[in-house]
């Protein structure tokens, strides 16, 4: 049975989960054979808290817009139910899960962590390794694929779900695997690469034939050289 792979990015109210801050959107796509399909998860959290101002700079949501919004508790087991055996790919893993885990335990004690149903497969880590020094944000990641048509005057869970599954399939795609699987295999590749190799048997080389003068100018060459530089030259030694 193929993978199930979910993409997943969430909006919070701040940074730290450490100083009380909550998760106010989820964003889950699911993908299909490699494409991105029409199921999905996608909610807005009332947090009970206010949002840093810093924070709705970034995705663009303000306190009134989450007033009647559900509790994350409300939404829970929708949530689990949507992403439980998937893989769930995410961009700075860490960060998401970090928040969901914490919204997870506060909502009840009997709720698993993202790790315990899922795997977690963090994009950023795959774009470090393969691009290794270079800016590898999600815009960046976007950028360098040619990734466009999207609205990005704000951050929104949705939507960078939607622009990390374009990414995730770019930055994974296309990858050429050189294992062999057997050594039949592995003969067939050596021999059909021999076969391209050109035989010097079959070559067939044309004879240029000195004239006498040719050979004069050459002597008359090698003369000038041995004289200049009080040495033998290199073509009388392999005669």
């Amino acid at each position: 049975m193929a993978k199930k792979y979910i993409i997943l990015d969430t909006e919070t109210t701040g940074l730290e989960v450490q100083q009380g801050h909550r998760v106010i959107e989820i964003g889950a796509v699911l993908i299909n054979d490699r494409n991105k399909s029409e199921e999905h998860f996608h909610t807005y959290i009332n947090p009970t808290r206010l949002i840093d101002e810093e924070a709705s700079k970034v995705h663009g949501i303000m306190n009134e817009d989450l007033i009647d919004k559900p509790l994350f508790e409300d939404i829970a087991e929708e949530f689990l139910e949507f992403i439980d055996g998937s893989t769930l790919v995410i961009h700075n893993a860490a960060f998401d899960v970090g928040f969901l885990n914490h919204e997870l335990k506060l909502a009840s004690s009997k709720y698993p962590t993202l790790e315990e149903i899922c795997e977690i497969e963090d994009s950023l880590a795959i774009a470090r390794d393969k691009y290794p020094g270079q800016r590898n944000s999600l815009d960046a990641l976007a950028s360098r694929f040619n990734i466009s048509g999207y609205d990005r005057t704000f951050h929104g869970a949705l939507l960078d779900a939607n622009i990390l599954a374009d990414v995730y399939m770019a930055l994974t795609g296309g990858q050429s695997k050189f294992e062999f699987t057997n050594n039949n295999s592995a003969i067939s590749e050596q021999k059909s690469f021999s076969e391209n190799l050109i035989s010097r048997d079959k070559l067939q080389l044309i004879k240029v034939k000195a004239s006498k003068n040719d050979l004069k100018e050459h002597e008359k060459r090698l003369a000038d050289i041995e004289k200049l530089n009080s040495v033998k030259t290199i073509w009388r030694k392999i005669h």
